[in-house]
């Protein structure tokens, strides 16, 4: 089969060629529909020999899929043949207290979570090995380019935004700093689960249209003045709930800004910003708090909200000739919305 590689530490990935998987007990082979291509591979290709702690080289990147069973493995009968599937990605052992509970994106088992396309190989090729059935959700009548995205940029801003639903009823102000593939979801989010006034900052004007869009209720360019802007929009108010899907030293330090008494800051992104905790730090009584990814069960909240209408993804689709040029093209700030990679696009 064809699939995207990273192979050398610093190098591009590449299309090559590499031998079908099949499914050993308990697994699933799929045929790849869509995948996503996400900011998050970026960092994984970014990291330095001496710092790199994911999936050995080569690793077979994506781990945003959508596809349809091609084959089980002994024990794995749930899903038949011909059955199209959304992949939850954040796998974890199964078995330890926070697996148990659907949360195996906080898995404790020391290896960690193995992640397709992050610790082992992932869905931008032919075909897709998935661990376990369980991972598996049954996408319906949802579009699979159009839903994939659900299983990341989706889960992980619904996971965050669930998290602060008591921040976002009436009169309330949320800010959602950046406005790409998880931001454009959250605004749609908390439209959707509250009642708050929804600021959206990006320093893109095709970006803070594209909040605009989808049912912010105003776009501040993330520029110097963005704070007093916020608090012009909120009346001298504040946030009451500030998600930062960036993640940089300069978002976290507006979210920390623009944060009123009580407010819920979570940082998303992964942009080695930090937010200092303490004495008049930061607001009083705000929480600060950080997360990864979502449940099972969120999963399937995030489908449903999906199947109501009330969730749209921004995509652009390529083929996986194109997946080498689809990253430049996120490196430089180019995708609006969500990159899905279609195998079978020619």
């Amino acid at each position: 089969m064809r699939a995207l590689q990273y192979i050398d530490f610093g190098a591009p990935p590449r299309v090559v060629k590499i031998p079908t998987p099949s499914p050993g007990p308990g697994q699933v082979l799929l045929r790849v529909v869509a995948a996503g291509a996400c900011h998050s591979d970026l960092h994984i290709m970014s990291a330095p020999a001496s710092e790199y702690r994911y999936g050995p080289l080569p690793l077979t990147l994506g781990h945003e899929a959508a596809g349809v069973v091609a084959a089980t493995g002994e024990g794995a009968d749930h899903f038949p043949v011909g059955t199209s599937v959304l992949v939850y990605g954040p796998w974890g052992c199964g078995l330890c207290r926070y697996c148990s509970e659907g949360q195996e994106n906080y898995c404790t088992h020391p290896s960690g979570v193995q992640p397709p396309g992050i610790a082992v190989d992932g869905a931008i090729a032919e075909y897709l090995l998935v661990d376990h059935e369980r991972h598996l959700i049954p996408l319906g009548e949802l579009d699979a380019v159009q839903a994939v995205a659900l299983t990341d940029a989706g889960l992980t801003s619904y996971h965050a935004i669930k998290r602060s639903i008591a921040r976002l009823g009436a009169g309330s102000v949320a800010v959602v700093i950046g406005a790409g593939g998880l931001g454009h979801l959250a605004i749609q989010i908390i439209r959707a689960l509250g009642a708050s006034l929804i600021i959206a900052v990006d320093i893109t004007e095709d970006k803070l249209q594209l909040a605009l869009k989808v049912g912010a209720d105003h776009a501040v360019v993330g520029d110097m003045r963005a704070k007093e802007a916020i608090a012009d929009l909120s009346k001298g108010r504040g946030a009451d709930a500030v998600f930062d899907f960036v993640g940089s030293p300069e978002t976290v330090t507006l979210a920390g800004a623009v944060a009123t008494a009580y407010a819920d800051i979570t940082i998303v992104g992964v942009g080695h910003g930090t937010l200092p905790v303490g004495y008049r730090r930061q607001a009083f009584e705000a929480n600060v708090r950080s997360t990864f990814w979502g449940s099972r069960s969120e999963l399937w909240e995030v489908v449903d909200l999906a199947k109501s209408g009330r969730l749209h993804v921004e995509v652009d689709t390529y083929s996986l000739d194109q997946a080498p040029d689809v990253y430049e093209r996120l490196s430089r700030g180019e995708i609006l919305g969500r990159a899905v990679i279609v195998p079978d696009r020619v």
